[in-house]
């Protein structure tokens, strides 16, 4: 199965030793995406709700990029620095996915990278 390196300047760079995401095959693995905003790799949002949408608008960037969408996504996880943070969450998340909800695990963590609030991973196909 061939494996493909995704990169788009409409999503932050990496912050370590990875790639935004990996396509193989029909699949799309994104790595967790932060609030970085990539026009200056800096982390700018500072509540929750506009930590989501930067997160969102990150993953969507990177979809789009190997011609995948939401609409395509089969599994999010998402990491909460604080699950109370939770309802506001699923506020945002739900404006993005519609009613193309993927299976989805949420999971609250002790610390983020940059000290984030959240960050989102996802599984898409390649129609």
């Amino acid at each position: 199965m061939s494996r493909k390196i995704l990169q788009t300047a409409h999503a932050p760079e990496p912050i370590g030793p990875y790639s935004q995401a990996i396509q193989s095959g029909k699949l799309i693995f994104t790595s967790g995406q932060i609030a970085i905003n990539p026009e200056n790799n800096m982390l700018e949002q500072s509540d929750i709700v506009g930590q989501t949408r930067q997160v969102l608008e990150n993953l969507s960037a990177i979809l789009q990029s190997a011609g995948s969408s939401f609409d395509d996504v089969v599994k999010t996880t998402i990491f909460l620095k604080d699950m109370n943070d939770f309802p506001r969450v699923n506020e945002v998340y739900a404006t993005w996915f519609g009613s193309a909800l993927p299976a989805r695990s949420t999971v609250q963590v002790s610390r983020l990278p940059k000290d984030a609030l959240i960050e989102i991973e996802c599984v898409a196909v390649v129609k």
